[in-house]
């Protein structure tokens, strides 16, 4: 549904500065959108176990803390259907 894995992919090759920026801008726009707020979550676990797979440690470490942090957010913000959805997909 979204281009959030080319847009880690692309600030994975500027660093880990990026990926925050990535991230930030993610969130800020799309946390209102629940399908596209759980594609971001799935797309930073992924991003975190390639990361991890390539031995590139800061940036798997940098993408699990961003997935537990946005996780930790859907839990307690997303509410009924869409929190159902959430656990759904993600599960």
């Amino acid at each position: 549904m979204t281009t959030f894995w080319q847009d880690f992919s692309i600030a994975d090759v500027f660093g880990l500065s990026p990926v925050k920026d990535t991230y930030n801008r993610a969130f800020k726009e799309w946390k209102s959108n629940y399908k596209f707020i759980t594609e971001l979550v799935i797309i930073l676990n992924w991003k975190c176990w390639q990361h991890y797979d390539l031995k590139h440690e800061e940036a798997s470490k940098l993408y699990s803390d961003l997935y537990y942090k946005l996780d930790e957010w859907c839990m307690n913000n997303l509410k009924g259907e869409e929190l159902e959805y959430y656990i759904h997909t993600t599960d």
